[in-house]
């Protein structure tokens, strides 16, 4: 995570197609790819069938670099599976580049995973002792590994073998060889749906990926689903259940797009009615409510709407900045900052300004936010945050930096608002947030209180 986008990074977006007739099965992984580029900017990749053999192509960089040659020419199939990434766990690699296709003892496959195995090194350190030569650091290689290393005589046992030892968060897409399987782990913890229109059946980890193609028949893919559509038509069937749903909470709060669905909760709703939770507990009475873009927009709406204060955009961001990198020195990082957002001067001045977003990890853009604010004529400035206070990493597919970096785990709200220069801060409390959701019990609050669904074996 770099000190210029101090922000929680997204995982990875999956997307499959079957088509009971030859389709033009890469364009739509294209489409559904580039809908869900904000869950990975690192990596792109798709497999998909031809002539009775998987091909895979895959590099670093964006949907539109990597994969546009992919709309000129036409490839009809029935059926393929693409990925965007953003590494969690392993650095930013081509070898690391999804989705990861192998032939073995159980045939061709390809796989895409978005998430993270909890318990990949035990299970790292015993395929290698068998053997295993791995090619990339990333936690989806151990599934193939443990697959063809399995002693189930067919593929479907042996991937039902496999799932049933995996600890974690994993939604995948798989081409075995002419079929397509959709897989979620039994607690849920990242989003998954499967649309179907036409004879085209399609599954992507966010709603707004199957809009993109105008396909509004779906529904989300239970916790322990896996799907199978081959030429026979689709079944399900279950993994071993699990005695607790965890859905990741950050998908609503800040992951997902807005004009998604996940977990069956509106993005858009769910952040509307965070902000307005954020007003029903703020004691600050402000001028206007401004939110940092992108990620404070829809919370901002919900505190603007439920106050009646003015909502404006006192912020306004280049979208054409590009990515930041690490800079060394606090004058390169403001100016890095200043780049990608800058105040509108005749909002803000004299203004009491509540400031929203969505979550706090070490404190870096916002201090340099609160600074530029006051700098073009900002009377006060009050940071509202529409999570809770983030004190815990995480260990199923978000990259949250170590404890000490998360400056809400050294500081608190008074303490961290004389570091950023605030007039306050506030976060949204953890009581509130579940109101804001329906099956509040059914999501993981991990990186909130630490309260972690299964034992991540680290030491904390």
């Amino acid at each position: 995570m770099d000190h210029t986008n101090d922000s929680l990074k997204h995982h990875c977006g999956v997307a499959g197609f079957y088509s009971a007739d030859p389709a033009n099965i890469p364009e739509k992984l294209f489409y559904s790819l580039f809908s869900l580029q904000h869950r990975g900017q690192e990596s792109a990749g798709i497999s998909y069938r031809k002539d009775g053999k998987t091909v895979t192509y895959k590099d670093l960089g964006m949907v539109s670099s990597v994969l546009s040659r992919y709309l000129q020419i036409e490839r009809l199939t029935n059926t393929g599976i693409g990925h965007v990434r953003y590494s969690t766990r392993g650095g930013n690699r081509l070898e690391n580049a999804q989705p990861i296709a192998v032939t073995c003892n159980k045939g061709e496959i390809a796989l895409a995973h978005n998430g993270n195995i909890s318990n990949a090194p035990q299970l790292h350190a015993e395929l290698t002792k068998a053997g295993s030569i791995f090619q990339s650091t990333s936690d989806t290689e151990l599934i193939l590994h443990m697959i063809a290393l399995s002693r189930q005589k067919d593929f479907h046992s042996a991937l039902i073998e496999t799932l049933n030892r995996l600890e974690g968060a994993f939604s995948m897409v798989l081409v075995h060889d002419d079929s397509l399987i959709v897989v979620r782990d039994p607690m849920g913890f990242r989003p998954l749906y499967i649309g179907e229109k036409d004879g085209l059946v399609s599954a992507a980890s966010e709603t707004c990926a199957l809009e993109t193609l105008n396909i509004t028949n779906y529904r989300q893919v239970k916790p322990g689903e896996i799907i199978i559509v081959d030429k026979d038509g689709q079944r399900s069937s279950f993994l071993t259940p699990s005695a607790r749903i965890s859905q990741c909470i950050f998908e609503l709060i800040y992951f997902a797009r807005p004009d998604s669905k996940v977990f069956d909760e509106s993005v858009h709703g769910t952040r509307k009615r965070m902000g307005a939770a954020l007003w029903d507990c703020d004691p600050v009475r402000g001028d206007i409510v401004v939110p940092v873009p992108d990620s404070g927009n829809n919370a901002a709406i919900g505190y603007a709407e439920a106050s009646g204060i003015p909502f404006d955009h006192g912020l306004t961001r280049n979208h054409y900045a590009g990515r930041s990198f690490i800079m060394p020195t606090t004058a390169q990082r403001e100016l890095a900052v200043r780049m990608k957002l800058h105040p509108i001067r005749e909002t803000v001045e004299g203004k009491k300004i509540i400031l929203i977003d969505d979550s706090l990890i070490r404190g870096t853009t916002s201090r340099i936010l609160v600074k530029l604010l006051k700098e073009a004529g900002a009377a006060e400035v009050h940071l509202r945050l529409s999570s809770p206070e983030l004190k815990w990493p995480c260990f199923f597919g978000i990259d949250i930096p170590t404890r000490d970096e998360l400056i809400s785990n050294r500081m608190s709200p008074e303490q961290i608002a004389e570091y950023i220069g605030a007039d306050t801060v506030m976060f949204l409390p953890i009581e509130k947030l579940k109101e804001c959701v329906g099956n509040d019990e059914q999501y993981c609050y991990a990186c909130f209180c630490g309260d972690y669904p299964i034992d991540t074996g680290v030491n904390l």
